[in-house]
């Protein structure tokens, strides 16, 4: 009997450990809740833009957020999104200071 209880015992914490460890990897992993697929090719208002994020999977791509919380997704080529994530960069210097 008492090796039948210690079976028991010892599946049990086997299946608590196994629970917590994958708990804990799946949630030390951040994943992204939006992510670029499809890229706008529409020039944007630099004033409307409060921020902006470098993605490279699954596509080379900035990911501008507004002032409203919009995302928008734009190759990161053009000029207009150099001086656009310049112009934020800048801004978030002078905050600093």
């Amino acid at each position: 009997m008492k090796l039948h209880t210690a079976a028991i015992l010892l599946l049990f914490w086997l299946g608590i450990f196994t629970v917590h460890t994958v708990q804990g990897s799946a949630s030390s992993q951040s994943m992204r809740k939006f992510s670029c697929v499809t890229l706008s090719t529409k020039q944007m208002n630099i004033q409307n833009l409060v921020s902006y994020e470098r993605q490279q999977v699954p596509t080379e791509a900035i990911m501008f957020i507004t002032a409203k919380g919009i995302k928008i997704c734009v190759s990161p080529n053009p000029r207009w999104v150099q001086a656009a994530m310049k112009r934020i960069d800048e801004r978030r210097a002078a905050k600093r200071k």
